[in-house]
């Protein structure tokens, strides 16, 4: 019956959040996510490595947003700026705030999934600042930007979850941003 259905990976995704948040990310089994979403393990395995990777699918894709951003920057751009058009790119994409509400409070309930989460942010940083050094941005200010890029990232990201409803992750970042001008400006 469910392999009939259209969208069966979002149909995944949809049950394993629900899961994890009604029990918990440890309580919840492939088995139980795949039959909530009325599918079989076998389908659940040919979207998912584990039941890890459901939370953290879409950040192939999330990369490449930023990357292409950061690379498509104006050449004259200073590599902050390149990464503030990539972090502007991000906050385009991700609108959805109950989902990345709902997404972050089970990352945030498991160390597992908080190191996870670290090692994607990581492997975003690694990607800018490779794409900052096809620039022709040298070291250490490719790594130095993006690994500041991502620091606003992350503490907007913190923001935004738990700033207002009408809240937009754009706000955030050309906020934060904007604070980490200024700290670095600062004499």
């Amino acid at each position: 019956m469910g392999r009939w259905q259209p969208n069966s990976r979002g149909r995944l995704e949809q049950a394993a959040l629900e899961l994890y948040v009604e029990r918990g990310f440890a309580q919840t089994t492939v088995t139980e996510i795949a039959r909530q979403a009325g599918l079989t393990e076998r389908t659940f395995f040919r979207y998912f490595a584990d039941k890890r990777e459901v939370l953290f699918s879409g950040s192939a894709q999330l990369q490449e947003v930023l990357v292409s951003a950061v690379a498509g920057a104006p050449e004259q751009a200073a590599p902050i700026d390149a990464v503030a058009a990539g972090l502007d790119a991000i906050g385009g994409v991700l609108r959805d705030l109950p989902r990345s509400r709902r997404r972050q409070s089970v990352i945030s309930a498991n160390p597992e999934l908080q190191e996870r989460e670290l090692a994607k942010l990581a492997t975003l940083s690694t990607a800018v600042a490779d794409t900052l050094r096809g620039r022709g941005v040298q070291e250490p200010a490719a790594t130095l930007a993006a690994d500041a890029g991502i620091a606003v990232f992350r503490v907007s990201f913190e923001r935004w979850i738990d700033g207002p409803e009408d809240g937009e992750l754009r706000r955030f970042l050309k906020e934060s941003l904007a604070e980490l001008k200024a700290v670095t400006s600062a004499s």
